[in-house]
């Protein structure tokens, strides 16, 4: 075993320990709280769709991860929340696009709810009945989702930016593609993406991180790792249209423009997504001008919010909300953005801002939740718990004016989603 100590100036400190079979163990021990946090994930989300590995070329159908993240609490001995609900602890799980994770919660038998967390992740059990039963009940979900305004509004917006990344496909899949699992595919998926030297575990809380070490390196399975080779077909940099409506059941319309960013390498490096973040406050953070304007003006309310929204081979700037006039917002936004590339960024509100993100960040390390969180942003993209603060203790003005190249107005999608009865 490999095993690190990271530690910062704000009084904060991790341990990052490898498995000799490669999996990544993160934890930050509060000994002063009473809680604890645990996730168990792999590198494997909605996007991962084609691969290479074990020298085969491998495609499956939309929303297997997802899939498989439901299966995966089902055992020959039982289901895991069953045991669960018997310790007290809180227990859930997602699916995202580049990433699966398993997690629970507990203030107390810890050491027994992490038992149970390190025994059905590793212990996959399918069977086409079983498997049969639930693309009745995923498929439900689906709907569920194609009925969601704020769901719709955002993939709508994906479907018009990406022509060929997986990204712009639902991360549950549809009711065609769930209905071409099978017990096969999910082992073969399992097989790949469920090894360790994919997986990682994060861990936050009132533990001892040397007996926890022990503990997992005695129960985890001592398989290799697999080399994988996420396959995407090649993005083109523009936008296939610039604006998507539909109607549906909302009280006031909803609107999610985006700008893609051209992607020149598989993932953004943790500077230039804590440059992005910098800069999304300043154009429309609610420190800024323009959410001054927008509110005075009844254009927006206190749904609106933005993000750098990214992953391997994806990255856009999204601003969300309902607004009356979902197309004087993005206007007002585009000017904004295009007033600021000219002028430059203000110093005086630059400084605001970052010292708030700054403090924000140190902050979040009172959650044991927000910590074991940010572990795994470090675990999928290969950065370290501390970074963040590091960046935003030392990035500057011109660091952050230098990200506005990424907002350019011909590749800008604006989703639109109408209530029914207008017309």
């Amino acid at each position: 075993m490999i095993k690190e100590t990271f530690e910062s100036s704000i009084g904060e400190s991790y341990v990052k320990a490898t498995l000799p079979n490669g999996l990544k163990i993160y934890i930050l021990e509060k000994s002063e709280y009473n809680s604890v946090y645990a996730i168990y994930g792999t590198k494997y989300g909605s996007i991962d769709t084609q691969f290479e590995a074990k020298g085969e070329r491998v495609s499956v159908p939309e929303g297997i991860a997802h899939f498989l993240e439901h299966k995966l609490f089902e055992s020959e001995d039982g289901d895991a929340f069953t045991k669960y609900a018997k310790t007290g602890a809180y227990a859930n799980a997602f699916t995202s696009f580049d990433r699966t994770c398993y997690l629970f919660s507990c203030s107390d038998r810890f050491e027994e709810n992490l038992d149970i967390l390190l025994s059905f992740v590793q212990s996959p059990y399918f069977t086409e009945a079983t498997v049969k039963k639930e693309q009745g009940i995923i498929g439900q979900e689906i709907r569920m989702y194609d009925d969601s305004p704020s769901w719709r509004v955002m993939f709508n917006m994906l479907a018009a930016m990406y022509k060929n990344h997986p990204v712009r496909i639902d991360i549950a899949g549809t009711v065609d593609s769930i209905a071409k699992i099978d017990a096969e595919l999910l082992y073969k998926c399992y097989n790949t993406f469920y090894n360790p030297a994919n997986m990682f575990i994060c861990i936050a809380g009132n533990v001892d991180s040397d007996a926890i070490l022990k503990k997992i390196e005695a129960s985890i399975k001592t398989d290799e790792g697999i080399e994988i080779e996420r396959i995407n077909e090649e993005e083109p940099e523009g936008v296939i249209t610039s604006y998507v409506e539909q109607k549906s059941e909302v009280a006031q319309p909803m609107f999610c423009l985006g700008f893609k960013e051209a992607i020149k390498s598989p993932e953004r490096t943790i500077k230039e997504r804590v440059c992005t973040a910098l800069l999304l406050a300043i154009i429309a953070g609610d420190s800024s001008p323009l959410y001054a304007e927008l509110t005075r003006k009844g254009l927006i309310n206190d749904e609106f919010s933005s993000e750098y929204f990214c992953g391997n081979g994806y990255a856009s700037v999204i601003f969300d909300g309902e607004s009356q006039n979902p197309s004087a917002v993005a206007k007002e936004i585009k000017n904004e953005i295009a007033r600021i590339k000219d002028e430059g960024i203000d110093k005086k509100l630059f400084e605001a801002i970052r010292r708030g993100m700054y403090g924000e960040a140190i902050r979040r390390f009172n959650s044991v939740e927000a910590v074991a969180m940010q572990m795994v942003d470090c675990a999928v993209f290969g950065c370290e718990l501390f970074d963040e603060i590091k960046y935003l203790k030392s990035v500057t003005a011109d660091d952050v004016y230098k990200r506005l190249s990424l907002l350019e107005d011909e590749k800008s999608v604006l989703s639109v989603i109408l209530p029914r009865s207008e017309r």
